[in-house]
């Protein structure tokens, strides 16, 4: 059944679950007490006093390395095709968005064929300033990323988790999610996200949490950044997900403070060369797609974050190793 059309159980009624996940017991609160940033914090100093050590490099698959259009915002779906082609990148995610072209399949079609690149995924509207695109109902968001995806034999679309207030659809988003999966054949990604903070309190604004991880999702997508303001561990959080791992957002964040930076990677303090190693050395089968912000940056400064980006993820997916050397 279509999650959007599915009636819902009452769960403020006596014995029902309304944490946001099956058998996960009372409601979980709508604030709690900041502790992430001292724990990350804590770890950081750890590791960065033990030499922020990295794995050897033994690449056990050749991982494609694409670019998000959010990684050229305010500039269109069409620039971030042109720099990826003259950059060198495997592909593209495109950020559906109100401009026509990020999710208009015979437009998106063009500019694949033009540049000769894939679309790699589809971040579906998401995310807060987008939640009138398609109407205000958020499983039609989903739903028509989902067929866009099929139509342009995108494999993959990534989705952010509900916020709490969103009702029956935060509380059946597990499910529903599965749901659409098994229907249409498209891997739905959910991407971890980062608590909201006022003062010494952390507001749990998503539902089931912020950290798709300890859900029961068939896959996940891990951003460095969201991981960097949340507070957790990146390595701990793709070695927990094993398989279910499916797409990976490569940014850099400080760890020190609650914006979302998305900085390019090896400008903040997170793992962001050893999550890259790790990966690809276990034969990893996911994408790595770049999320920084180059807003406020000149073309030139642009072009030049996106290739020496690129040149940071192939060294250490250990793309150089795969070369012939030079006779």
């Amino acid at each position: 059944m279509n999650p959007r059309r599915r009636s819902h159980q009452d769960l403020t009624s006596p014995g029902a679950s309304s944490s946001g996940s099956p058998g996960k017991g009372t409601r979980k609160p709508y604030t709690r007490r900041s502790t992430a940033h001292r724990t990350a914090r804590e770890k950081l100093t750890r590791r960065l006093s033990a030499g922020d050590p990295r794995s050897e490099q033994h690449p056990a698959r050749h991982i494609p390395v694409g670019v998000s259009t959010s990684s050229v915002f305010p500039a269109g779906v069409e620039e971030c095709f042109r720099l990826a082609r003259k950059i060198g990148y495997d592909g593209i995610e495109v950020m559906v968005s109100y401009p026509k072209d990020s999710h208009d399949p015979d437009t998106l079609r063009t500019y694949m064929e033009r540049y000769d690149l894939p679309i790699m995924s589809l971040h579906a509207p998401t995310l807060f300033f987008l939640q009138r695109l398609w109407g205000g109902d958020p499983w039609v968001k989903i739903e028509r990323t989902v067929q866009l995806a099929l139509e342009l034999d995108v494999p993959t679309v990534v989705a952010h988790p509900p916020f709490r207030w969103q009702g029956s659809y935060a509380r059946e988003f597990v499910s529903g999610v599965a749901e659409l999966e098994q229907r249409y054949g498209v891997a739905i990604a959910v991407e971890n996200m980062y608590p909201w903070r006022l003062g010494v309190r952390e507001v749990m604004a998503y539902l089931p949490d912020h950290d798709p991880t300890d859900e029961d999702y068939a896959h996940v997508t891990v951003d460095l950044s969201h991981a960097a303001t949340a507070g957790d561990d990146a390595l701990e959080m793709i070695e927990r997900l094993g398989d279910k791992l499916t797409h990976l957002h490569l940014a850099d964040g400080s760890g020190s403070t609650t914006k979302d930076e998305h900085l390019p990677p090896g400008e903040g303090n997170q793992p962001c060369a050893e999550v890259l190693r790790r990966l690809a050395n276990r034969g990893w089968g996911g994408s790595v797609l770049l999320e920084v912000t180059t807003r406020g940056r000149s073309e030139e400064e642009r072009e030049n974050i996106l290739r020496q980006s690129l040149l940071f993820a192939r060294h250490h997916l250990g793309h150089l190793l795969e070369e012939e050397p030079e006779v």
